[in-house]
């Protein structure tokens, strides 16, 4: 995966929420008692055409609703947080001074509830997702795997698929990490030298956590893959990140999440709502 063009000027980091749910969900065999509270991640990157927002968080409707909630947040181990009262993409791109009519582009890591929810926000901007993915979100078994309809199947969304490893944006790479879900994907953001060059590679569910990383153990939540597949994309973005220089980030960690917005945002002076 050679480097070529532009790349990205800046980078936001969003907290768009959290989960309560039990370690498990991310490292394989962990204890069913263990449980972690984890950042929900958004991605801001500022590119040649405009602002490209990495994933959405939750669907707050299917939240404030009590009777929406208990058919889709109705599970008893998992317990989803917000921000606050609002809706937190508003709200975190207000207080990093960026108004959500400069989102041009957005792309999606999977269709999970965490990461399609706040789609309804961007109808008529380009979505980028995996085939695989959609075709999954449109079975009638997808809502056993907590991916809803509800968050993303509108005729007014401008869908632009792939099937495998594609530049969406000048200096960002969807990488296919299948396992967490078939059409999952991982993204390498390439900085541009005007600011100092280098880049990251960006995990997300194919690693929640650095211990998903470090110790090459796969996550615990997939969908029709084993966890050596899921180990083996793990070692594939390792591999990317090596030839590049760049740190690989997971996905949800509590505190790998924090330590990288605190970072950045001292790198771009840009200061995301916590």
């Amino acid at each position: 995966m050679s480097r070529r063009g532009p790349g990205v000027r800046e980078i936001v980091l969003l907290t768009l929420g959290w989960e309560d749910l039990p370690r498990a969900v991310s490292i394989e065999g962990a204890p069913p008692e263990e449980r972690m509270r984890e950042p929900v991640p958004g991605i801001l990157l500022r590119t040649d055409g405009g602002w490209l927002l990495l994933d959405t968080g939750f669907n707050t409707a299917l939240l404030h609703d009590a009777a929406l909630r208990r058919r889709f947040h109705g599970r008893p181990a998992y317990r989803a947080i917000l921000p606050g009262p609002g809706e937190p993409l508003e709200e975190a791109l207000a207080h990093a001074g960026i108004e959500i009519s400069e989102v041009r582009a957005v792309g999606l890591s999977h269709l999970h509830l965490d990461h399609a929810g706040g789609l309804r926000h961007f109808t008529g901007v380009p979505v980028h997702c995996q085939r695989r993915e959609l075709e999954l979100g449109l079975t009638a078994e997808a809502e056993r795997h907590a991916v809803y309809r509800i968050d993303f199947d509108d005729p007014a969304h401008d869908w632009r698929l792939a099937d495998g490893d594609v530049e969406i944006a000048p200096g960002v790479t969807a990488v296919l990490t299948a396992g967490h879900t078939p059409g999952h994907q991982s993204f390498v953001v390439d900085l541009d030298e005007s600011v100092g060059g280098g880049g990251f590679v960006f995990a997300f569910d194919a690693a929640d956590l650095t211990e998903n990383i470090e110790m090459e153990v796969s996550i615990g939540g997939r969908v029709d893959a084993t966890p050596e597949e899921c180990i083996e994309q793990v070692r594939r973005l390792k591999a990317i990140a090596a030839e590049r220089g760049y740190p690989l980030i997971p996905g949800h960690d509590p505190v790998a999440w924090p330590a990288l917005t605190a970072q950045l945002t001292e790198r771009f002076g840009r200061t995301p709502a916590r």
